[in-house]
């Protein structure tokens, strides 16, 4: 592919850095932050209070070029069937001090930016990397959710503790995946320490049945509509789905379930927590439109189990197009949005994951309610009070509702830029697509191979989210990530 001027990646990164500033997010750490982080030491273990829990065969499963490690899992069998699961979450706040400079430039991001051609972390890499990172063979503090989950997959006790962890090996999504799938032998890291593939195992067993139990109480699962950017050098050649696969639905699984026992946690002890939420669905209408066009039907009340039902029919129906479905649905959704629950108080729920008691706290290396709800945590463990004030909770909240969308809008941004940037050679082809958006504001339109999504500037006229269409590519504008499309109805869909 040609490009003029800086490479591929250089361009996309330049691009990245102006849509953050844009967007009132800082791409770069203020100065005495870089000192503080330059300074820092890694924090003393051990203690009265922290568990000694390095014995047991803790593993990470994240991105092959993960190296901010939030989390650790490791399962027990138990007696009856049932399986005791912990999680692991770095002991952020052990080492970034509320008050810090490095705190500050945390707070006001409030989460890491993710773009094609560079990552823009919340934490300077001395920490997220290296000193909270739960990195292979390396002695960390973290908090530990432990819990005990039945044959079924029920979670029916569950406490939090700090304890001193050792990762005894890196491994990666896509590798352990083929291997659970009997794709591919074991991943290297996995064979080498022993006893660790049985230990993989049941954990793979007990997400399962996790899993089950969740969907048959109506969470919904989707497929990301995400893309992986593949560079030759510097220079951006193609975008490829980055698809589901079982490795990432274990550590899902088991993340919903921490989230949701911290969330507990908190209450429990009388504290406050700052929770994501999913309301009820605004444009249920539409989604129960959606399903009929497919000889589905759907309640005319909001039903999460219901939805969850019928996804799970039409992948087993349609695979093929079933990406285009979920995307659609998750549209129709909306966002979610952090609040605050405060104990004895009824709080909103997450329509997309049936849960009432969901509070972010796994990846505190990553974002800014994480390491609140730490706190929050490691107050109620010591017996004290919250450390933030309700006032200052809610502000918060309200911040990091604006920042992570700030910073979704960046990533997408970016992302469009990178699409913009593979299809500048094929202006004037045609694309199957499905439309995304359908609003005063414009028609949105996501084509999947490469994955991209764009603006249809003709033949608007009666499309909405959910339809299928023909599309043709008529213009890119790679520095502001415009992608326009005309349009015409697909058939035969």
């Amino acid at each position: 592919m040609h490009t003029d001027g800086p490479t591929g990646r250089d361009r996309l990164r330049q691009i990245a850095r102006r849509a953050m500033i844009e967007r009132g997010l800082e791409p770069d750490f203020p100065p005495d932050a870089v000192r503080e982080a330059s300074h820092a030491t890694a924090p003393a273990g051990g203690g009265d209070r922290v568990d000694d829990l390095r014995r047991l065969l803790w593993a990470s499963i994240d991105n092959d070029d993960s190296r901010d490690l939030d989390q650790l899992t490791v399962a027990e069998p138990l007696a009856g069937g049932r399986v005791r699961v912990l999680v692991a979450v770095a002991d952020v706040d052990a080492a970034v001090h509320t008050g810090s400079a490095v705190d500050a430039h945390a707070r006001a991001n409030t989460t890491s930016v993710y773009t094609p051609a560079a990552i823009f972390p919340m934490l300077p890499e001395r920490f997220s990397t290296d000193l909270t990172s739960l990195g292979e063979g390396e002695d960390r503090l973290a908090l530990v959710v432990a819990m005990t989950v039945t044959e079924e997959g029920e979670v029916v006790e569950s406490s939090v503790s700090r304890a001193l962890v050792r990762n005894h090996a890196k491994l990666a999504y896509n590798g352990v995946a083929a291997w659970l799938d009997g794709r591919s032998p074991a991943p290297a890291a996995l064979g080498a320490v022993p006893g660790l593939e049985a230990q993989i195992r049941l954990q793979d067993r007990v997400a399962s049945a996790m899993s089950t139990l969740r969907h048959r109480h109506g969470a919904i699962q989707f497929h990301s509509s995400d893309a992986t950017p593949v560079f030759d050098g510097d220079r951006l050649t193609d975008l490829l789905p980055d698809d589901p696969n079982r490795a990432k639905e274990l550590i899902e699984n088991f993340m919903i379930a921490a989230n949701t026992a911290a969330a507990a946690f908190l209450e429990s002890r009388g504290l406050p927590s700052i929770r994501r939420v999913l309301k009820v669905p605004t444009r249920w209408d539409r989604i129960v439109a959606l399903a009929a066009a497919l000889g589905e039907r759907l309640p005319d009340e909001p039903d999460a189990a219901a939805l969850q039902a019928m996804l799970v029919a039409r992948e087993r129906l349609d695979p093929e197009h079933f990406p285009d479905l979920s995307l659609s649905i998750v549209k129709l959704l909306g966002s979610g949005e952090y609040a605050i629950d405060r104990p004895g108080h009824a709080a909103d729920g997450h329509f997309g994951l049936a849960a009432r008691d969901y509070a972010h706290s796994t990846a505190p290396n990553r974002r800014f309610p994480d390491l609140v709800t730490q706190r929050l945590l490691k107050a109620a463990l010591a017996g004290a009070p919250s450390p933030y004030a309700d006032g200052e909770l809610d502000a918060l909240a309200a911040h990091c509702t604006v920042q992570e969308d700030n910073a979704a809008k960046v990533e997408r941004q970016v992302r469009k830029s990178a699409a913009a940037l593979v299809l500048s050679p094929r202006v004037g082809e045609t694309f199957d697509g499905i439309v995304t958006g359908a609003s005063a504001k414009g028609t949105w339109v996501r084509i999947v191979r490469p994955p991209a999504e764009g603006r249809v500037m003709e033949g608007v006229d009666g499309l909405d989210v959910g339809d299928a269409v023909r599309v043709r590519l008529v213009r890119v504008d790679v520095e502001r990530g415009f992608i326009d499309f005309a349009a015409r109805p697909a058939h035969g869909r």
